[in-house]
C-alpha cells in the first residue's frame, strides 16, 4: 500500500511557496530535503517552482494562475506528479489534479509512501497502515454521478448506498480494526516496560534527525548488527540492546525512528506506541549530524517532535556524530557553539568512549542520595542496597548502620522505612 507508483520510475516536479513567516533559504533548504525524500521514494526531481505569497490560496493553495503556469511546465517536462512542500487540503489536492491533468501529493503522502516501504515488523506495518488510512480517508472522492454521496433530497432517497460510502464505511472499519490491534501490541510493551523497571535497568534512546547515523551509533557501542543504510528512515522500528558503561553497570540502549521537519501528525499518532520507548526512558542522546546543513533547524524539528511525544523534559546528551566529514576548523568552531556536547565519529569508533562517560555521569547524576539507618539485625536490606545503588558512605552507629546511597528511581521505594533524610 503506497502512494507513488513504482512500476515506473515517476517524474516530479517539486513546489515550495516562500510566505512572511519563511525566508526563500529556508524554503530552498526544505525543497532540497523533500528532493531527497522523493529520491528515497523511488522517484526522480526534474524540475521545482518556488512561489511568494502573503498567504495560502484556500482553493489551489498557489492560486489557479500557477497552478496553470505548473500545468504548462509539467506537460513540457512530461511530468507524472506534482509534489507539494506543505500539507494540502483534500479540496486543494482536487483543485491542483483538475488543474495540473496530474496527480498532486504534498510532503505528507512522500513521507507515508516511504514508511511504507520500509516498514517489516507486523507493529511497524501496522502503524503504517493506520497513518495511510487515516490520510486518505478524507481525501475519499467518487468519480461522476454514480459515485457521489446520497444527499438525502427528494428523489435521491432509496435502499442501498453509493460505493463512496460503501469505501468509507470499509476504511472506517479497518481504521478501527488496526487501533484495536496496536492497542494489544501496546499492552505487551507495557508489560515488557514493566519488567525493565522491576529489574532496575536503566534506559537509553538515541533520538535526532533521520539518516544522522543512530543505527551505526548502536553498532558501534554495543557491536550489535543493526540495519545501516545511508538514506532517510532506515529505521522505522525500535531496536533495543544491552550496553556496558565503563563501571561494568548495565543498561539498555535503544535506536528510533528518525525525525524530520513537518513530520505528518498522523505518523506520530500511529507511531505513539512505538515512539513511548523515548518518552519513558531515563536518558536521551540527540544524535546530530555534524557534516549536515542547517544543524540548528534539524535540532529545532527534533525538539518539536520530542514535545509533541512529552519526551521534551527528559534529560538528554547532544552528541555530534560523522565529525570525520569535518576539517579542524569545522570541528573547533562547532565545539565553540556547542561546549557540552559529545563529538563523535560512529563509523571510524572516535570519542566512543567519551561519550560513555557522559551517559555514566549523567546517569548517576540522576540518581537520589539518600540518608538510611539500617538496624544491625537486617544484613539482608545492607546487602540489598549495595546491589542496587552505589553506597558512598557507610559506618556503624548506635541502632545499626548509618549509610548514604545513591539509588535511581526504580531503587528508592525498597528502602522507604530506613530513610532519614535525603539531599
Amino acid at each position: 500500500m503506497t502512494l507513488i507508483d513504482r512500476s515506473f520510475k515517476e517524474k516530479i516536479i517539486l513546489v515550495g511557496v516562500v510566505f512572511p513567516s519563511s525566508t526563500l533559504g529556508e524554503v530552498e533548504e526544505s525543497l532540497d530535503e523533500l528532493g531527497l525524500l522523493v529520491d528515497t521514494a523511488g522517484a526522480e526531481v526534474v524540475g521545482r517552482v518556488v512561489q511568494r505569497r502573503s498567504d495560502p490560496d484556500a482553493a489551489t493553495y498557489v492560486g489557479k494562475g500557477k497552478a496553470e503556469e505548473l500545468h504548462s511546465l509539467s506537460e513540457t517536462l512530461d511530468v507524472d506528479t506534482v509534489v507539494f512542500d506543505d500539507e494540502l487540503t483534500p479540496a486543494q489536492q482536487r483543485n491542483l489534479e483538475k488543474i495540473l491533468g496530474r496527480t498532486a501529493i504534498d510532503r505528507t503522502a512522500v513521507i507515508l509512501d516511504i514508511f511504507a516501504q520500509n516498514a517489516s515488523t507486523m507493529e511497524g506495518k501496522t502503524q503504517v497502515e493506520l497513518a495511510l488510512l487515516t490520510y486518505r480517508l478524507p481525501r475519499l472522492r467518487g468519480k461522476g454521478k454514480s459515485l457521489s454521496q446520497q444527499v438525502g433530497r427528494i428523489g435521491t432517497r432509496g435502499p442501498g448506498e453509493t460505493k463512496l460510502e460503501e469505501d468509507r464505511r470499509r476504511l472506517l472499519a479497518r481504521i478501527a480494526r488496526l487501533k484495536s490491534d496496536l492497542k494489544e501490541l501496546s499492552g505487551t510493551r507495557k508489560v515488557q516496560r514493566k519488567a525493565r523497571i522491576k529489574s532496575r535497568v536503566a534506559s537509553v534512546s538515541l533520538v535526532g534527525y533521520t539518516n544522522s547515523g543512530k543505527s551505526t551509533l548502536l553498532n558501534a557501542l554495543t557491536n550489535a548488527d543493526v540495519f545501516v543504510a545511508n538514506k532517510l528512515f532506515a529505521t522505522l522500528d525500535p531496536r533495543t540492546r544491552r550496553l556496558e558503561l565503563p563501571g561494568g553497570e548495565a543498561i539498555l540502549c535503544s535506536d528510533t525512528v528518525g525525525f524530520v521537519r513537518k513530520l505528518p501528525h498522523q505518523l506520530v499518532e500511529a507511531f505513539r506506541s512505538t515512539l513511548e520507548v523515548v518518552a519513558e526512558s531515563d536518558l536521551l542522546c540527540n544524535v546530530v549530524d555534524a557534516s549536515g546543513s542547517d544543524i540548528e533547524g534539524r535540532m529545532q524539528a527534533v525538539r518539536s517532535v520530542l514535545e509533541e511525544i512529552d519526551a521534551g523534559n527528559v534529560d538528554e546528551i547532544l552528541v555530534f556524530n560523522k565529525i570525520d566529514r569535518l576539517s579542524e576548523s569545522e570541528l573547533s568552531a562547532l565545539r565553540m557553539r556547542h561546549p557540552d556536547a559529545v563529538f563523535v565519529s560512529a563509523l571510524e569508533r572516535r570519542g566512543l568512549g567519551d561519550l560513555l562517560e557522559a551517559v555514566s555521569s549523567r546517569l548517576r547524576a540522576m540518581a537520589r542520595v539518600i540518608d538510611l539507618l539500617i538496624p544491625y539485625d537486617r544484613g539482608d536490606v545492607l546487602a540489598m542496597l549495595h546491589r542496587e545503588g552505589e553506597v558512598i558512605f557507610q559506618r556503624e552507629v548506635e541502632g545499626g548502620f548509618r549509610v548514604k546511597a545513591r539509588l535511581e528511581g526504580a531503587s528508592l521505594g525498597m528502602f522507604d522505612e530506613y530513610q532519614l533524610t535525603s539531599t
